[in-house]
């Protein structure tokens, strides 16, 4: 009897020293978060869409191709049609939405003002380390988003976003072994609250952290 609590604090500090060890055993917490980032079907990830633009219509149906349908050579323009042509807009760097990504939000605790993981944020985040660390997910990416309250001054959330969406990167990176150039981390501040809440409301669910696929 003597030997079950020296068995005990073996096996805690195994689990302190290895977390992968936890769900080397079946880990529902980790196949949850596995199942809601993994894209749906075999095909590969779900398309990635420009913020604003419209879902791509389905294919038509094929149909015998005209015979105008030729792309005709192109021609050289004239003088007058080149001095009335308009330039292209220049277009941005595309950037990934979630509108379409399959994601999870995640509540992680942090120090009021502070981009330090508590005990409690780390054991938040161990499902997901060994989530994205499994076979399944292994070949996506993801983009760890740092969300915030509407308490503060904006300029200053968006820089702790920021800092605590790259803290928890770097927590997936260095104890679950998740390699960086798997996760990108990003802050949003308080411009995509999950609830929408009046400035200055201390709202505990829009302290977040957002993980989404963004594909292989």
């Amino acid at each position: 009897m003597a030997r079950l609590p020296v068995l005990a604090c073996l096996a805690a500090t195994l689990a302190l020293t290895f977390p992968g060890l936890a769900g080397a055993q079946s880990d529902s917490a980790a196949q949850s978060l596995i199942d809601r980032l993994r894209p749906s079907g075999t095909a590969g990830t779900r398309g990635i869409r420009l913020p604003g633009e419209a879902p791509a219509a389905p294919a038509p149906v094929a149909a015998p191709a005209p015979v105008w349908s030729t792309p005709a050579r192109p021609q050289t323009p004239s003088a007058d049609q080149a001095a009335t042509a308009r330039p292209p807009a220049p277009r941005t760097a595309p950037r990934e939405t979630t509108a379409d990504a399959p994601s999870v939000s995640i509540t992680v605790t942090f120090p009021s003002g502070s981009a330090t993981l508590t005990p409690e944020a780390e054991r938040a985040l161990a499902p997901l380390g060994r989530a994205l660390a499994s076979p399944d997910l292994a070949p996506y990416r993801f983009r760890i988003e740092g969300h915030t309250d509407t308490v503060g001054d904006a300029a200053v959330n968006q820089a702790l976003s920021e800092r605590r969406a790259a803290a928890v990167r770097d927590h997936l990176m260095h104890v679950y072994g998740v390699p960086d150039s798997r996760m990108v981390a990003v802050g949003f501040g308080s411009s995509q609250l999950l609830v929408p809440t009046p400035p200055q409301v201390n709202e505990s669910r829009n302290r977040r952290v957002q993980v989404v696929n963004i594909g292989s």
